[in-house]
């Protein structure tokens, strides 16, 4: 499989994968802000309670975006099996825009009632399904491209891509809350990140379009039978499956609602938390890359096993410490560095360690599709 994975040429492999990142960092951007303006998305689509409430019920309709990524996980990844990954690339990002769009233009709860949170609902499934489909998808894409011996680094790319989406949505929201009045963010100022995002959309359709099919999945074609995978394979699905629980809880609790967290419960302002959010995500953006490369170098097991008992061990008494008060800003900003990094190494090292299985390709939300199944249906 390695010497699949290198078949490539180097220039090839380059512009593949940067147009999987590209349109990655779009896609996450997309998907990622809506976390963002929670505060006041819960205000005009949740009205009539306190602020709470209405905070707690617009992450509920976040969340259930994710009920609909093990759905897009298993639609869209066996459509990248039996139809190629561009095509199923092309897919997501063209529902992600859609779906961003559309919360983009909603009309609120004032406007037309029930409608307006039922809808913003659906918008939020639809991206929680392109999502799904995404990350398994643009994972897959960018490590069967990588050369040989650089996969950690090359799948590094991929999260970077994530964080990056993030860091654009957290910057974006942090600037216009810096510019723009609280009246005007709550009247018309947190449309404009949906909107824009919608208007991404197209750029990154074009760039996945030019795109050619990896070499690995190209070989599979090519081949009437594969090598069927024991059990020592599927331990490592289960394994895989395991670090993602860890990895999506540190990842959306620690970066997409720590500036929902620290307005409320260390009193900072919208802008102050988004700033100190945006400083940690580009932080991460420029630690990924490096954990992966340490990661090809050192192997992946250990710092697998060192972030976990990080992730258990240092949350309550840092969030105990953060909650205190009178915690200065630049405190604030450290420990989130702090967790950033350890979050980069985590990444790193579960994308490519779930990747590596002999004759199988991992996706979140599928069990696995087996190469001699693609196989058969293609010829």
């Amino acid at each position: 499989m390695a010497a699949i994975i290198g078949a490539g040429t180097r220039q090839s492999s380059y512009q593949a994968v940067s147009a999987a990142v590209i349109g990655n960092v779009l896609e996450w951007y997309d998907f990622a802000v809506y976390g963002f303006m929670a505060g006041i998305i819960g205000k005009n689509f949740f009205p009539g309670t306190d602020e709470t409430t209405e905070l707690l019920k617009a992450f509920l309709t976040f969340g259930l975006g994710f009920v609909a990524r093990p759905i897009g996980g298993i639609v869209i990844g066996r459509m990248g099996d039996t139809h190629g990954r561009k095509a199923a690339l092309l897919l997501t990002i063209f529902l992600m825009a859609l779906g961003t769009v559309l919360i983009g233009v909603l009309p609120t709860y004032a406007s037309i009632g029930f409608a307006a949170p039922a809808l913003l609902l659906f918008a939020r499934l639809m991206q929680g399904f392109s999502t799904g489909g995404e990350w398994g998808g643009s994972t897959a894409f960018i490590v069967e491209w990588a050369p040989k011996g650089r996969r950690g680094l090359f799948g590094s790319f991929q999260q970077m891509s994530v964080v990056a989406g993030l860091l654009l949505g957290s910057a974006f929201a942090a600037l216009l809350n810096t510019v723009l009045t609280p009246a005007q963010m709550g009247d018309w100022g947190w449309r404009i990140p949906f909107l824009v995002g919608g208007l991404l959309g197209p750029i990154g359709i074009y760039m996945r379009r030019t795109i050619e099919e990896t070499p690995a999945y190209a070989k599979v074609l090519s081949v009437s039978t594969a090598p069927e995978t024991g059990p020592s394979g599927l331990a490592l699905a289960a394994q895989a499956f395991g670090f993602t629980i860890v990895w999506t809880v540190c990842f959306y609790v620690l970066l997409t609602y720590m500036p929902s967290w620290t307005a409320k419960y260390m009193n900072l302002t919208p802008a102050l938390a988004l700033w100190s959010n945006t400083i940690g995500l580009i932080v991460l953006v420029i630690s990924i890359p490096i954990m992966g490369h340490l990661s090809d170098r050192y192997g992946r097991r250990p710092l697998l096993l060192i972030c976990c008992a990080a992730f258990i061990i240092l949350p309550w008494p840092l969030f105990k410490f953060l909650s205190s008060g009178g915690v200065p800003f630049a405190v604030l900003v450290l420990i989130q560095i702090g967790i950033v990094v350890a979050i980069g190494v985590l990444l790193d090292t579960f994308v490519v360690r779930s990747l590596l299985v002999p004759a199988l390709t991992i996706d979140i939300g599928r069990r696995v599709w087996w190469p001699s199944r693609l196989a058969k249906s293609a010829s």
